[in-house]
């Protein structure tokens, strides 16, 4: 043990010396500290000058093990072993002073740490403390043991001990209990009987610990480790659900998430009630490997994933200066630079440090396959009763135990990777989970399934498995038992992600991928596994986001979204290339990450790979297009004016088929729920509806340009009849005939015109300068605002600043200027969770703001300065969105297309159009679309003379001119919130 670091002239001690401290000479340098600052007539040092000195050792160890961490020279693990090794030496040192402190005489003994016997009381560490790993800023658990008839002295002490340690600035859970009821709260609580499973010694009566650790024992082992079990399971389920129920999520809890350490630590305490594990390490030790559960490359896999999991919670507590356990978008970047991640090829370091993040936790994922049913199997028993095999599944080389497929005794996956698909193909067929040694094998052998990938049986059962039918279940005797689903005692021995997957063709490629054989077979796929995307706008990686479009597939196609997505319903009953649609959905994105146009790429992907997997001509070539434009309808449905018949006619161009139109349609669908259920809403169902509806009827003959003339000659008779039978005068029924262009017309329904003719009739009549009428479309989830002003420059921009100053975001809008020069502006606004404004509170502030703002009351460009950033949480800034303006005059045949890309904050809108006001633009419409905190802002404008804009001199100037209004504004208002923060 090294001897106590000298103290220098000013009573600090040495440094250098403190550089080599160990958790032994930090006791010993406690003890003469306290003793020299100890007076004469007093068995303790000043309560002040004891916690300095405390204070002082702890900010010299915390910050000793944060360098070696930080260079390096410490793993994650063995910090947070450091740290609770060092802290049970401060709490020890804290008792003992309390002891002397509060005189208590006989409550803990004084001697060394090995004898010390003082009767009636233990102080002892529990959970993940007990285990000896503490992180920085993790809470230390305590508890204090006391017999029956020793409270009041216990309470003196106790009290001592928190205040101090409340006082070093440290955070301590604690509990006072006698024996009897740790047991009796244990026996109530499993979160209590979990703690106290670590429970472990740190000063106090050793004799009394002993007899808790007893009778503790024998408490367990009398409620069963079943109960236990089970209880661990669902905790886990619950937390899974309430923390993320991927191991996929783009912003995991690396605590608390599926695939973190929870779980590592959820199987510790199984198999510490089962096997008698001390540690997690336990579970990776050679015992595991002679008992035949993991092999020495899975249990050093296992080992790295531990390691991994803890160095990042010490980097993400190091750098939030708290105990933050999420992987924020504002944290990864950092994070992954302290690691060594950096940029490889066209993949930046964040990239791929969060990769190796997503392949750690499908490590974790693996082991709770392997290990959780051996040790259900070791506290439950066999299950009583079992379904036997028959002989057919016998005869292909598979057996049941415990009513789970596996393979017979003596069949290979190393000399038959065949068989690992077989053994798919017939979990699926009968309709049975994977016994875990079953799934074991496919994991080891998984990188055998390189050699199927031009095997056509291995193709066959891979597209089964992607979007084959469910296998039909025979009503009769011994054979509808051989396929049902497992009992409810058989479904005790599988493993929570089993029971609780989805059914269907996603349960099947969640196993193929994370048992390594998806990647394998198809090796595209193995370069998007744990592929994330920097941006807030996926909530997944990409062959999770993948898999979850294949599960939301499933459910429209059995119609179990049929209330949530009406109009995917209706579209796959009586589809002909359903095998088409799968492999479509399947490979999307799976170009993803690669540089270029993702789909072009996958496109290409798709091509070679469908004949491989013995996919027609037919079917390979409708994959291909589907790939290739599986962003044309969301892209025009959000981001184009479809009243504009130019639009639709490019559609209708680029698609050509109706079955094209209806398959396209499916995979937006699928692909947009996919990413979020927050993405998809009643609004953008609305458009997209809408534009499958005008494309299809272009399809069947229904619309040519030469017909546009008629279609306004049809709405304003119809407009007339509606407004002649609500008894409207015949002179004003024609007179708002006469004031709409051609393009007001087409743009808006019967029901809209005769809204838009009382609006105006009335305000005519009072001579109204501005009238302003709201109305909440909630089966659209919008709010429809429509204002009625004499047309004066930047209209559009007061209205936008003013909504934006509401807290409403536009997401489309459509800007008429009648024939007598007033303004009949249309805007569909949304709530900042993407819903309709219904209150009626609500709706009358909307309307007051855009009143006070077109008549100056409010200075609209201070309030908007004001807002900033300040909405946006500090993690989403992390995520860089450069502005870009593109300008596209080949979308319209009358109007210039101009679209804006940014970082979406307050007043975005109001900035582009003033400046767009200042190069005297006319704006016809506006698209708007969030992805995350990227906007993508579509405007179809004409110059002062109502003229598309050609001129190229012109057209640059334009572009440059809103490129340098949106770098100001956001610097402008980037600076003000940084002053804030500052201030």
């Amino acid at each position: 043990m090294p001897n106590a670091p000298v103290n220098t002239a000013s009573g600090q001690p040495d440094v250098a010396a403190l550089a080599r401290l160990t958790p032994e000479g930090l006791a010993a340098c406690l003890a003469r500290e306290l003793r020299d600052a100890t007076p004469h007539d007093s068995a303790t040092p000043q309560r002040d000058e004891a916690v300095a000195i405390f204070r002082r050792y702890l900010a010299r160890y915390q910050a000793d093990i944060r360098a070696r961490f930080e260079k390096h020279e410490l793993k994650g693990a063995a910090s947070a072993k450091q740290i609770a090794a060092f802290t049970d030496v401060l709490v020890r040192g804290i008792v003992d002073l309390a002891l002397r402190a509060t005189a208590t005489p006989g409550t803990v003994a004084e001697g060394t740490q090995e004898n010390r016997s003082g009767s009636n009381l233990v102080v002892a560490a529990t959970g993940g403390y007990g285990r000896g790993l503490l992180a920085p800023f993790s809470d230390i658990d305590l508890l204090f043991l006391t017999d029956e008839g020793n409270a009041h002295d216990a309470h003196r002490l106790v009290e001592y001990v928190l205040y101090f340690l409340w006082d070093l600035g440290l955070k301590v859970g604690h509990a006072t209990r006698t024996i009897t009821e740790c047991i009796e709260e244990a026996r109530k609580d499993t979160t209590v009987r979990t703690a106290l499973l670590d429970a472990r010694l740190l000063a106090g009566d050793g004799a009394l610990f002993a007899m808790f650790e007893a009778r503790y024992i024998v408490a367990c082992v009398e409620a069963g480790a079943a109960g236990f079990i089970h209880d661990k399971r669902r905790e886990r389920l619950e937390r899974h659900r309430r923390f993320g129920d991927s191991p996929y999520l783009v912003e995991p809890n690396i605590k608390e998430g599926r695939g973190g350490l929870r779980d590592l630590q959820t199987l510790y305490w199984m198999c510490r009630n089962t096997f008698g594990t001390r540690h997690v390490t336990d579970l990776l030790a050679p015992d595991f490997i002679w008992m035949g559960i993991l092999t020495e490359q899975e249990a050093a896999r296992a080992r790295r994933s531990w390691d991994f999991l803890w160095t990042v919670r010490l980097h993400l507590h190091y750098v939030a200066g708290r105990a933050e356990e999420r992987l924020t978008f504002d944290m990864q970047p950092v994070i992954g630079a302290r690691m060594g991640y950096t940029r490889h090829g066209r993949q930046n370091g964040v990239e791929r440090f969060m990769r190796h993040y997503f392949l750690t936790a499908r490590e974790v994922m693996r082991l709770t396959h392997v290990l959780e049913p051996a040790v259900l199997r070791q506290a439950q028993g066999p299950v009583a009763i079992a379904v036997k095999p028959d002989e057919a599944m016998r005869e292909a080389g598979f057996t049941l135990i415990d009513g789970q497929i596996l393979p017979e005794r003596g069949i290979s996956f190393d000399k038959e990777p065949l068989k690992m698909m077989q053994l798919l193909d017939w979990a699926r067929m009968r309709r049975r989970p994977l016994h875990p040694l079953a799934r074991h094998q496919l994991i080891r052998w998984e990188r055998r399934a390189v050699e199927l990938r031009e095997d056509p049986e291995a193709a066959r059962i891979f597209l089964d498995l992607l979007c084959g039918e469910a296998p039909q279940i025979e009503t009769t005797g011994r054979r509808r038992r051989e396929v049902a689903m497992p009992s409810d005692s058989e479904a005790q021995v599988m493993t929570s992600y089993e029971q609780h997957a989805p059914p269907g063709h996603a349960h099947w490629l969640h196993i193929l991928n994370e048992t390594g054989i998806f990647g394998r077979l198809i090796p595209d796929w193995a370069r998007i596994v744990g592929q994330m995307q920097f941006d807030t706008y996926h909530v997944f990686t990409v062959d999770e986001h993948t898999i979850e479009a294949i599960r939301i597939m499933d459910e429209v196609a059995s119609g179990r979204m049929a209330d949530e997505i009406p109009v995917a319903y209706e579209l796959v009953k009586g589809l002909h290339s359903r095998r088409a649609l799968y492999m479509a959905v399947l490979l999307h994105d799976v170009a993803k990450g690669r540089g270029g146009d993702h789909s072009e790429i996958g496109s290409e992907i798709a091509a070679d790979l469908c004949p491989k997997l013995g996919m027609s001509g037919e079917e390979t070539e409708t994959v291909s297009w589907l790939v290739l434009h599986h962003l044309l309808l969301s892209h025009t449905a959000f981001q184009r004016d479809i009243d504009d018949p130019k639009t639709i006619l490019d559609v209708a161009d680029i698609v050509q088929s109706p079955e094209r139109l209806r398959l396209l349609l499916l995979l937006t669908i699928v692909d947009m729920r996919a990413v979020s259920s927050r993405v998809w809403n009643a609004w953008k169902a609305t458009l997209l509806r809408e534009l499958y509806v005008r494309v299809a009827e272009v399809l069947a003959g229904g619309l040519a340009t030469t017909e546009r003339d008629v279609r306004v000659r049809h709405a304003k008779e119809i407009t007339a009849e509606i407004l002649a039978e609500d008894g409207i005068p015949q002179p004003d029924i024609e007179r708002f005939l006469e004031l709409g262009y051609a393009g007001y017309w087409l743009s808006f329904d019967h029901e809209t015109h005769k809204r838009h003719a009382r609006l105006i009739r009335d305000a005519d009549a009072r001579e109204a300068p501005l009238t302003v009428e709201v109305l909440p479309l909630p089966a659209r989830g919008v709010t429809e605002v429509t204002v009625y002003s004499i047309d004066v420059p930047g209209l559009f921009s007061k209205i936008a600043g003013a909504l934006a100053l509401a807290g409403a975001s536009i997401v489309d809008a459509r800007i008429h200027t009648m024939m007598h020069g007033m303004a009949l502006d249309t805007f569909w606004i949304q709530d900042t969770v993407g819903s309709a404004y219904e209150e009626t509170h609500r709706l009358t502030r909307l309307s007051s703001l855009i009143e006070q703002a077109l008549s100056g009351q409010i200075d609209i460009k201070a309030e908007i300065a004001q807002a900033g950033f300040g909405h946006m949480p500090l993690r989403m800034r992390a995520i860089h969105v450069p502005p870009r303006v593109v300008i596209d005059n080949g979308a319209s045949n009358t109007f210039t297309v101009i679209e804006i890309n940014g970082r979406d904050r307050p007043g975005l809108l109001h900035d582009v159009t003033a400046a767009m006001s200042r190069e005297n633009l006319q704006i016809a419409s506006a698209h708007i679309t969030t992805y995350g905190v990227r906007a993508v802002d579509v405007f179809y404008v004409k110059d002062l003379f109502g003229l598309k804009i050609t001129d190229k001199k012109r057209l640059e100037e334009i572009r440059e001119s809103l490129l340098a209004c949106m770098k100001a504004a956001e610097a402008q208002a980037k600076a003000l919130l940084d002053a804030k923060m500052s201030a």
